[in-house]
């Protein structure tokens, strides 16, 4: 059970780590990042939907009272987080990007310490500022930040969102199923980008051509690349990602998800060209390794008023660390 777990967990990673590069093929052919977003989120929620009603109906089912977790979910946890990473990288490279949303585990820890006023370990603190501290280097803050400041701010913007995500999957139970919950998140986060993305005026031809990321690297048809980022980096991985979740601990399941960014780095060095230099990649370690920290220590903790009993539900959900994006 565990390997399998592990195994998933890998590839579930791998698969999240095409999402990135895939997008700018779809955006370097005319698609604004929000009409990208979007047919993304349309594609793999339309077909995760109709292989649930064949295969698994009662997965979308939703209890009335969990109508509004269900709502968040999409705008969070989907919507925003896809959007926001979307933006950001036409603003930065797609591991920069990758990183600044794996600051989530921090805002996590910020929120569950602050909000929830539960106790952590100091190994919490410790990841945390080694995280920051990571992050500094990454944008080499001592030179003015050597990055897109606007590209920076959407990126901790989708780690805030991501952060969310991880907070939600601390509050469903047996009432949810996952693939429902990601069906619907997904199809609900595209009925709220209809409005940004004006699905009419997206240039629909741009599918027929094959184009080159802007900054250079393979060529690539653009509907061969929508397809793998709809089947490969959304449903296979969120359907990996979600049965790995439940064979795996918080800390093994962070250690392995973090996988995703080193693999995003990679798949965008080899694709459209992007590369990173020593201190992006010497912060990039130190904020992976803080992250790491943070999540671990965070999933151990408990309340401080009121300690929590065997078999309580805590904050071990916070695990499967990923983008999704």
């Amino acid at each position: 059970m565990r390997y399998a777990g592990l195994a998933l967990a890998f590839v579930s990673s791998c698969c999240f780590a095409f999402s990135g590069p895939m997008a700018k093929y779809l955006i370097a052919a005319g698609l604004a990042p929000i009409e990208a977003v979007w047919t993304r989120m349309a594609g793999a929620g339309l077909l995760l939907l109709a292989v649930l009603v064949i295969v698994r109906p009662r997965a979308l089912r939703i209890p009335r009272s969990r109508m509004p977790f269900f709502a968040l979910y999409a705008i969070m946890a989907v919507a925003g987080v896809q959007s926001l990473y979307f933006v950001a990288i036409t603003r930065l490279p797609v591991g920069i990007a990758l990183l600044l949303e794996f600051m989530a585990p921090v805002m996590v820890v910020a929120w569950v310490r602050l909000v929830r006023r539960i106790r952590l370990a100091p190994a919490a603190y410790v990841g945390a500022v080694a995280a920051v501290l990571g992050l500094a280097i990454v944008v080499e803050a001592w030179q003015g930040m050597r990055i897109d400041a606007l590209g920076l701010l959407l990126g901790l913007a989708a780690g805030a969102c991501c952060a969310g995500y991880f907070l939600m999957s601390d509050s469903f139970g047996d009432d949810v199923d996952p693939l429902g919950l990601i069906a619907w998140g997904m199809a609900g986060a595209a009925v709220v980008l209809v409005p940004f993305a004006r699905p009419w005026d997206i240039p629909w031809n741009a599918f027929t051509l094959t184009t080159t990321p802007a900054g250079g690297g393979v060529s690539l048809p653009v509907l061969g690349a929508y397809v793998w980022m709809v089947l490969v980096a959304t449903v296979v991985a969120y359907i990996l990602g979600v049965n790995a979740v439940r064979r795996l601990s918080a800390a093994v399941g962070a250690t392995v998800a973090s996988l995703e960014v080193i693999g995003g780095a990679l798949v965008a060095w080899g694709l459209v060209g992007e590369t990173l230099g020593v201190f992006q990649i010497t912060g990039g370690l130190l904020v992976l390794a803080g992250a790491l920290l943070a999540q671990t220590a965070t999933a151990s903790a408990r309340p401080a008023e009121e300690p929590e009993e065997p078999g309580e539900p805590g904050l071990a959900s916070l695990d499967g660390v990923s983008s999704r994006g």
